[in-house]
């Protein structure tokens, strides 16, 4: 077989390349854009002819069946939209169908076909959907134009790649493929359409420049919508309170005056806001009311900066294109999560100028996993215990999904399992401790230094608060709460679902936090496990801001700078304090994690800064490592820190089944197929395509990523992991031996009507597939954002936050509506073999899943399995109360009290 391919593609490949290989030139590009659809066309057609199957071509791409005849389809569709936009074109020349049939090889029934009667309002029409591309590219680096985003536009999907051949003809290159990840960790081929003046490479080196279809049309394409923008804030209705003025002690915070329907907050006492202001700016911070404004002021904004002559200057400009010209599709530089608006939904008319990026309860929804970047620092027997309580839950989930009866539904949650153990192995975080939460932080000046307004956290009790990223427990203050003060309560008058108080000087101990959004972790603390210490005395009175301000011309620090430079120090930091070193020497590097972490903010100097606090010192003498036999100076040296660190391997896909499938059947370890891709880079030299990794997703025994010191601490982690990459390969060893569901030819009699039930929501689901595509792409640039302002999320955290920013995206694009329901019938037909094996798969990926495993599950299970016994043991011993295991495992009190013997 391999012969036909090499034959076959000999000339093909030397110019163009595939949709799905590399190769010198874009799929289409040429003289005549779309003869490369034709080309493959025929190419598959002859090898058909040749006597190979549809599977054998398939693999000689190097694709699936599925993705052969998804391309196939979208060739033809592409095909038969130039097609009629040349034969529009040419009857609108003058030209007879006739003589339009000759010129383009068509008979002159054809060219009707083409060309039908109400081929003007078409062109109108299509027109429209030419210019809203060429409008959302005005912006936008690159959009996607895949399955899906005619029902998002409101046309067509003939109507649409028509629209794009009209592009094309003016000179916009042809579409391409790219595989982006999605909200949820998975992938997906998107079909992307790129301005003319953006170079193919900086959309494929930066995914997030792929945008969406910037408007809708609900008439078919006659006439096209765009997104409301936001409404504006007179600037006189606007107060600034500087630094000296008392502005520092609550940097960040919009205090909004009560009762104004325009600057109303939708029912949240306090949220993290966008608000335009005037025709150029706006404001960035955590909104809350307040009844101490001056007559005529319905918005004072608290900054720490000093006075100028202009308020307007303490406030962000809009952003901007490279035109100039204020983005109206993006003025804040980063999505909103939702307007306040007439209508329920995204499609009323804004009636507040508030734009809400965070409210009050969405922080609560935040998992509080402790890092590795917290935990090493603690004792070992905290850390221990921790670790051991997270690989508890991790046996009792793997040994409850192994009980599960339905093959399909075993696979596909062992699926799921064995990539979230493999994910929890790079991420090294532990057990919640008891109680904890992530809050957000409000300023209360009025509280003291040792005092906080906690009003989900007992009167009286003792708290520490966390926040990331974390340079020791020097950065850790213990705090009393305190819920009877008198300031907080008169401003959140309903309590706090999810914001603490503090005041500005427990703020700046916590890395220098703000009050713009900054979360920290809330931990009850009476017990004393987690130790504090005393702040540094090197770090006190150190403002960032004032001490490496950006000098005249500085380039601005990017977001993907500030992530590397955070995980650098971030690394060394910890490096440092499991290697011992004097606090003296940490606090330069935790100097240094104060500037960069506002470094981009605040635009602020920090090349400077690691000159002038000795990081490339630090780095010699801390992270100075022997790898493959050679000195390695810098880096991570820890195999806390080495684990999530980035390596760069060869493209890759699972293995094909022909090859032996994706899953060692000895081991359990995930098996890949180098794709062997590669691109021609500046220098012209070939290269193969690199994706990226981490250390501790390539090393199959976490021990070889311990460091020099060889400490009880990494020890302890290295082993935590490698119980965990066990677990990952037993639950894929388990999918191998799940079998499968036998299709009952009798039962599918039997059960008709829930079959045609079940087929029927399937199809409901199905048509909503490409809107959920659609989604996915919106939640995936707002999981980004999330991951920003929270860079140590537990893959627990990551996977909930994108679930949330799904639920929401899913809301904004119609997507989500349709999740298959499946009846206590229904499920004695699919347990009797009514479905057949591939028609299960496509109802479980569209049904929802807490459902289906209530349903896998056995019935005659006991309401506390031996795992969920020693869970509770387990954290017991960590200090949790009979109440709250209780609650984690869905239990009576009585029943926690059976199991740990009255204890």
């Amino acid at each position: 077989m391999p012969g036909y391919f090499e034959e076959e593609f000999e000339d093909i490949l030397m110019h163009y390349g595939t949709k799905k290989h590399s190769g010198r030139y874009p799929w289409g590009s040429g003289d005549n854009p779309h003869q490369r659809n034709k080309d493959f066309l025929a190419y598959v057609d002859s090898l058909g002819k040749q006597g190979l199957t549809e599977l054998e071509i398939a693999q000689g791409l190097g694709i699936s069946s599925n993705e052969l005849r998804k391309e196939k389809k979208l060739a033809k569709t592409a095909v038969r939209a130039a097609q009629q936009t040349e034969a529009t074109r040419l009857a609108s020349s003058g030209m007879s169908n006739i003589a339009i049939g000759k010129q383009m090889g068509l008979n002159e029934s054809s060219v009707r076909a083409l060309l039908d009667p109400a081929r003007q309002a078409n062109n109108s029409k299509l027109e429209n959907t030419a210019n809203l591309l060429k409008r959302s590219l005005e912006n936008q680096a690159a959009i996607d134009i895949g399955t899906g985003t005619e029902l998002y536009a409101g046309v067509s999907r003939t109507h649409l790649l028509q629209a794009v051949a009209l592009l094309e003809k003016e000179g916009y290159p042809p579409p391409q493929y790219v595989r982006v990840d999605t909200a949820l960790g998975n992938k997906t081929t998107v079909m992307v359409l790129r301005h003319p003046d953006t170079d193919w490479r900086t959309v494929r080196n930066d995914l997030d420049s792929i945008g969406v279809i910037d408007g809708f049309s609900t008439d078919g394409g006659r006439t096209m919508n765009r997104l409301k923008p936001p409404l504006s804030l007179n600037p006189d209705r606007l107060e600034v309170r500087y630094g000296p003025d008392g502005g520092a002690k609550m940097d960040g915070v919009i205090q909004v005056r009560r009762g104004v329907d325009d600057i109303s907050l939708g029912g949240a006492q306090y949220a993290q806001v966008r608000v335009k202001v005037g025709d150029g700016h706006y404001l960035k911070g955590m909104a809350m009311y307040t009844d101490d404004l001056p007559d005529g002021v319905d918005i004072r904004f608290n900054t720490n900066k000093d006075k100028s002559g202009n308020k307007m200057d303490a406030l962000k400009p809009l952003k901007k294109d490279d035109q100039g010209k204020v983005d109206e599709r993006n003025p804040f530089g980063s999505q909103i999560r939702r307007q306040i608006v007439d209508i329920p939904g995204d499609k009323g008319k804004p009636t507040s100028v508030m734009n809400l990026v965070n409210e009050e309860g969405k922080w609560n929804e935040w998992n509080s996993a402790i890092s590795s970047q917290v935990l090493s620092k603690q004792s070992t027997a905290l850390a221990k215990k921790q670790l051991d309580l997270l690989r508890t839950e991790k046996r009792q989930e793997l040994d409850e999904i192994m009980s599960l009866t339905n093959p399909e539904v075993k696979k596909k949650l062992l699926k799921e399992f064995s990539d979230g153990a493999d994910a929890s192995a790079v991420s090294l975080h532990a057990a919640s401790l008891p109680r904890q939460r992530t809050q957000v932080i409000l300023p209360v000046n009025s509280l003291k230094d040792t005092e906080v307004y906690a009003p989900n956290f007992k009167d009286g009790e003792k708290v520490v608060l966390i926040r990331y990223p974390h340079g020791g427990t020097f950065e850790i203050p213990e705090l009393t709460v305190n819920n009877r003060n008198r300031e907080a309560i008169s401003a959140i008058t309903k309590g706090a679902k999810d914001a603490i108080g503090i005041n500005s000087n427990v703020a700046s101990r916590l890395s220098g936090a703000d009050f713009d959004g900054d979360t920290v972790l809330v931990i009850p603390n009476n017990s004393r496990a987690i130790k504090t210490s005393s702040p540094l005395k090197e770090l006190k009175g150190f403002d960032p801001q004032s001490a490496y301000p950006a000098y005249e011309g500085m380039p601005k620090m990017s977001p993907r700078t500030k992530q590397i430079e955070m995980g650098k120090v971030s690394n060394l930091i910890t490096d440092m304090t499991i290697a011992g070193a004097p606090h003296s020497e940490i606090a330069k590097a935790v100097k240094h994690s104060m500037v960069v972490i506002d470094a981009e903010k605040h635009n602020l100097n920090y090349r400077q800064s690691a000159k002038d606090n000795d990081i490339s010192r630090l780095k010699r003498e801390y992270q100075t490592t022997f790898e493959n036999g050679e000195l390695k100076v810098g880096g991570a040296s820890t195999v806390v820190s080495r684990a999530s660190s980035n390596v760069r391997v060869n493209e890759r896909l699972d293995r094909r089944a022909s090859e032996g499938g994706w899953i060692d059947p000895k081991s359990g370890e995930r098996r890949y197929t180098e794709t062997g891709n590669t691109y021609v880079d500046r220098k012209g030299e070939t290269q193969f395509k690199k994706i990226d990794s981490t250390r501790m997703a390539e090393t199959r025994n976490a021990r070889t990523l311990i460091g020099d010191k060889n400490s009880v601490m990494e020890n302890l982690y290295a082993d935590h992991a490698n119980e965990l990459k066990a677990m990952g390969n037993e639950a894929r060893k388990g999918i191998l031996t799940a079998g499968s569901t036998k299709w009952d030819s009798s039962a599918r009699k039997a059960y008709a009507s829930e079959v045609a039930s079940l087929s029927s929501q399937l199809n409901t689901a199905l048509k909503n597939a490409p809107r959920e595509r659609q989604a996915q792409v919106l939640a995936r640039a707002a999981v980004n954002q999330k991951k920003a302002a929270n860079p140590n999320m537990d893959p627990a955290t990551l996977k909930k936050e994108s679930n949330l920013a799904l639920a929401d995206a899913r809301a904004r694009t119609g997507a989500g509506k349709s999740m298959i329901n499946i009846s206590d019938r229904e499920w004695q037909a699919i347990q009797q073999g009514a479905i057949s094996s591939s028609m299960l798969k496509k109802i479980l990926d569209n049904a929802d899943p807490d459902r289906v495993k209530e349903l896998a599950t056995p019935r005659a299970k006991t309401v506390m399995t031996s795992g969920k016994a020693a869970r509770a043991k387990a954290m017991a011993n960590a200090g949790y109360t009979a109440s709250e295991i209780a609650g984690q495992l869905g239990v009576s009190v009585s029943t926690i009290h059976d199991v740990l013997g009255g204890e």
